[in-house]
């Protein structure tokens, strides 16, 4: 079949932006031309028009500017009558795609309002590397929002809230940024958004797995333990299924890295590195508990259907959304993520890479993921009004 050369270049644009957009979560559509558009995008690739993310319905908008000055913007759909300004990390530096009701008085988008401390953009590769942070701390926060977790910065609630901080090391001094949270603050090493050094860290701690967005979910996990399990009646159900976590942090750290995990971890915990302190045995089940719900969600909205891994001749059809969470049980997420996770894997072994999903979910791992579920889920029913952004 011999495709025109405009037909080859909409489908060349479409594939590089499925390519560059591999991990996006639901799929979104253009509200001009109704061409596939993604989270990241600040421009639809067919029609050209702006695109940006509206925080108050968590969706994307095509959006056009009411004059000539462009200070406030408007939906091409005309069914929506609210005005909009740009973030001003956008407008000035292109790292954020997110939008600020017109009438607010935030000169920031509500996902940039969680930064506390951006790289020294005098440094020429920090600019790059401070907009693919942004990116993953933007999906981890639609995430948590989809979800109706408490999402609130510490601009807004100093004492609970959460915030981010992205520092450099320091040339001329030996010590090293670490990458951790503590107290609601998220700091991260911003050589972890330079691939080849995350990848030569990634190999130098004998890691399967190592991503921006996966730092950001597991130290999401620590300021989540803090808000749904400590100091409440859950407590003894963490302690049953991942152990005392009043054991000394340090010296479970300092064991973990001198002699390493037990030999059979891999029957009650996901990673190694879990294996070393109740705290870290959660923070890393967080971790892909909302890898499952992010690809979960992908799935639906691309109506997968897939080989089931029990019954060769059944064919599972995804439905689920963070959304709607609450009424879907772990059980059924797990049927549908672990055949999921069978066909990312054998695609990516076609491709000649590593598996996309190297994990092993053990029965023991499975009642902590369900425990987890369990208490996010009841996050949603209590209808904080800390789950809506505050923008």
């Amino acid at each position: 079949m011999i495709l025109r050369r405009s037909m080859r270049m909409r489908l060349l644009q479409t594939l590089t932006a499925s390519i560059a957009n591999q991990d996006a979560m639901r799929l979104f559509l253009c509200d001009d031309c109704g061409e596939l558009v993604y989270f990241e995008n600040n421009s639809c690739l067919a029609c050209k028009q702006r695109l940006a993310f509206d925080p108050t319905t968590l969706s994307m908008a095509t959006i056009v500017p009411t004059d000539e000055s462009a200070k406030k913007w408007k939906s091409v759909d005309s069914s929506r009558t609210d005005l909009f300004r740009r973030c001003q990390n956008d407008v000035q530096h292109n790292v954020c795609n997110w939008l600020i009701p017109a009438d607010s008085d935030q000169t920031i988008c509500f996902a940039c309002q969680f930064t506390t401390v951006i790289p020294n953009l005098y440094e020429a590769a920090n600019l790059a590397h401070w907009s693919k942070i942004e990116t993953a701390k933007r999906r981890l926060l639609y995430t948590l929002m989809s979800l109706g977790l408490p999402t609130i910065p510490k601009t807004t609630d100093k004492e609970t809230g959460l915030s981010f901080r992205f520092l450099a090391d320091d040339p001329k001094s030996d010590k090293k940024v670490l990458t951790g949270h503590a107290e609601g603050l998220i700091t991260l090493n911003i050589a972890e958004a330079d691939d080849a050094e995350r990848e030569s860290r990634r190999v130098a701690m004998g890691e399967p797995y190592r991503t921006l967005l996966g730092h950001f979910r597991h130290e999401s996990g620590h300021y989540y333990w803090d808000r749904l399990v400590r100091d409440t009646p859950h407590l003894e159900a963490f302690r049953q299924l991942f152990g005392d976590e009043t054991e000394d942090y340090g010296e479970a750290l300092k064991k973990h890295y001198s002699v390493g995990p037990p030999d059979n971890w891999q029957e009650s915990y996901i990673s190694s590195y879990a294996a070393s302190h109740a705290w870290e045995d959660w923070a890393e089940t967080w971790a892909h508990y909302l890898h499952v719900v992010d690809a979960l969600e992908m799935a639906s909205s691309c109506e997968i259907s897939l080989p089931s891994l029990h019954n060769r001749g059944e064919r599972l059809r995804v439905e689920f959304s963070p959304e709607s969470a609450k009424d879907v049980s772990i059980d059924d997420m797990m049927k549908w993520w672990l055949s999921l996770a069978h066909v990312l894997n054998s695609a990516n072994r076609c491709l000649g890479q590593a598996d996309s999903y190297p994990f092993v979910l053990s029965p023991d791992v499975i009642e902590k993921l369900k425990l987890i579920h369990q208490l996010v889920t009841q996050s949603r029913s209590a209808e904080s009004p800390e789950t809506s952004p505050a923008i």
